[in-house]
């Protein structure tokens, strides 16, 4: 097993393959996710309000500039 420290050696490229790996794992097996109350009741705020028209809906390449440009 490796440890955090020699995690935190790996370069960048190593650390997004554990990432992709470990993502992929989760995917697989949704059912062993644990729901989370605070992840709903936010899930439920924004159902509300986009069914209130309360939400812009942009897609995905426009919201990701919108992202980026945030941190810019």
């Amino acid at each position: 097993m490796m440890s955090i420290t020699e995690l935190h050696k790996l370069p960048a490229i190593e650390k997004l393959k554990i990432i992709e790996a470990l993502w992929n794992d989760l995917a697989n097996d949704e059912s062993n996710l644990p729901q989370l109350s605070w992840h709903e009741t936010e899930l439920k705020k924004t159902e509300e309000k986009f069914i209130a028209g309360k939400l812009e809906i942009l897609d995905w390449q426009q919201a990701k500039k919108e992202l980026r440009s945030q941190f810019e």
